[in-house]
């Protein structure tokens, strides 16, 4: 079962509304709509959040792999399995060509899965900047492996 489904399964069960869901977690109803639905997913704090809300584990909702995996999932999208090897050496070799902040940030969130929140706090930038670091270098990577491995 999805991230989003098992959210509406629960939601729907305590019989609460997505308004009432999103206010709890101080986000959006329009921004629990998508998770619902599956066109977003909760960052992985998030989903501690809603797993504390409901009283279940964070495994109820989603492994932390899985998580971090989806983000890049369409960075990787066509690639065979058997490419791995090249893939990792690609992904070094664009690795080496980023700005050192970003190719850490990089880093830290998908080897080291930390969260948005500690990537924050280390260092000492809003959660939105790192967000946009991780989306800018993604869609940088996303181009990269395009050109490098011809798509």
């Amino acid at each position: 079962m999805r991230i989003g489904e098992k959210i509406l399964e629960l939601r729907t069960a305590r019989d609460m509304s997505q308004q009432t869901f999103a206010e709890e977690l101080s986000v959006s109803r329009e921004l629990v709509s998508k998770w619902e639905n599956g066109t977003r997913r909760p960052d992985y704090r998030t989903v501690e959040r809603i797993a504390g809300l409901f009283g279940v584990p964070v495994e109820t909702l989603a492994d932390r792999t899985s998580l971090f995996q989806s983000e890049l999932a369409d960075c990787f999208a066509g690639f065979p399995a058997e490419s791995g090897q090249n893939l990792v050496e690609l992904l070094n070799s664009f690795l080496r060509n980023q700005r050192a902040k970003c190719a850490d940030i990089f880093l830290k969130r998908y080897y080291f899965q930390k969260t948005v929140s500690e990537i924050s706090d280390e260092y000492g930038i809003g959660e939105n900047h790192v967000r946009s670091i991780l989306s800018k270098t993604r869609k940088r990577l996303k181009s990269y492996l395009e050109v490098h491995y011809g798509r």
